[in-house]
């Protein structure tokens, strides 16, 4: 009896540590996955400090890694250098009008440059354009640097192979007015007979259409044999006689003809005023009709026709308001009515001016005769 309780006995000892065995591999168990739990939402411990959250050193992004920003919404660098590098070129660029046909860009670039340092406009050493791009009738210069543009614009009206050249800013320019002379202003030298003069770089408009439009007219009911050089000479002259200019030389810059009509581009605004007292002058049997053209939407000058302003020149009682220099003698102004007939435009506006009198040499002989030669019947 004593015996079947000690095997019992032992058999219940041997369930117990069985159990315990068994309840302390599964409280390991979950010990381990707990631990790996924690560790999985932990973050590493090399990423941050324990004390600050701030990064380490080797977690920090290099410089050279970032994209550069703009102050400018957050956008990358590149574009808005690449947009002032755009404008910087524009304010560096200058229009070169009336260059002769066949003009090449080593030539124009190596005649300005020796222009430029001719005058002080940069020194002896230095290389001022530094590209030229040309087409048929014009070109464009690059120049160094922005300074140096502004100094070139004073090459305006400068002599080249026969033609006055016309420098200017680009129409894509939107910068400030930069004052400048002309190339006469600038070494006054006078322009050589036969060359058209050029506007003046006065910013009424940069140069842009609207400022071109502004000393623009319509020269209408022109005949065939009327060609630009005619209708440029004989309506430059007429203003000239009757005190309609603002400086010496034709005020007109250029002519365009088209069949029964053409258009002239005077050097000012004021002198494009003036010359719409042009209006009805004869010339070749045609009653030239001068007006603005059909573009023009800026406000409505007073003026008035040729017959009133001959009439009252005749009679000196000619008054213009916008007349900027004193008239002619009425004599001068005579030769223009004589344009009705045909006959060269030369010789229709010829003043009839009395020449002047030249001054000659005078020779003085002295103690040639004497008072006994003087005395003698002989």
């Amino acid at each position: 009896m004593s015996d079947y309780y000690d095997r019992d006995e032992r058999r219940r000892g041997s369930h117990r540590r069985d159990r315990d065995d068994r309840d302390y591999y599964r409280s390991s168990r979950r010990r381990s996955r707990s631990r790996s739990r924690s560790r999985s939402r932990s973050p590493p411990s090399n990423r941050y400090s324990s004390s600050s959250g701030i990064p380490s050193a080797g977690m920090i992004p290099s410089a050279a890694s970032q994209p550069p920003l703009s102050n400018t919404g957050g956008l990358p660098l590149g574009g808005y250098s690449t947009t002032l590098s755009a404008q910087d070129k524009i304010n560096r660029e200058l229009f070169v009008g009336n260059t002769p046909p066949g003009t090449s860009e080593a030539l124009l670039m190596q005649f300005l440059s020796g222009a430029m340092r001719k005058t002080n406009l940069c020194s002896p050493d230095a290389t001022p354009i530094l590209a030229c791009r040309t087409n048929q009738k014009f070109a464009f210069i690059e120049c160094a640097s922005v300074d140096t543009a502004n100094k070139a614009l004073n090459l305006n009206g400068i002599p080249f192979l026969g033609a006055s050249l016309r420098v200017s800013r680009p129409s894509k320019y939107a910068g400030p007015h930069i004052p400048s002379l002309t190339w006469q202003q600038l070494t006054g030298q006078p322009l050589p007979p036969g060359m058209t003069p050029v506007p003046e770089n006065n910013g009424l408009g940069g140069g842009s259409a609207e400022e071109k439009l502004n000393r623009e007219l319509f020269i209408g009911n022109t005949t065939p044999e009327m060609t630009e050089a005619m209708l440029r000479d004989f309506l430059g002259r007429a203003m000239e006689q009757v005190g309609l200019t603002r400086m010496p030389g034709n005020p007109i810059v250029s002519c365009r003809v088209s069949g029964k009509f053409a258009f002239v581009e005077l050097r000012t605004k004021e002198e494009a005023e003036n010359a719409l007292n042009l209006n009805n002058i004869p010339y070749l049997g045609a009653s030239l009709r001068v007006g603005r053209p059909s573009k023009y939407t800026g406000p409505h000058t007073p003026h008035g026709n040729w017959e009133d302003i001959l009439a009252k020149f005749m009679s000196g009682e000619l008054q213009l308001n916008n007349a900027a220099s004193a008239p002619a003698p009425p004599a001068a102004v005579a030769a223009p009515a004589m344009a009705q007939m045909p006959a060269a435009p030369a010789m229709a506006m010829a003043p009839a001016a009395v020449p002047a009198a030249v001054p000659t040499r005078v020779v003085e002989l002295k103690q040639m005769l004497t008072q006994q030669d003087l005395e003698d019947d002989e």
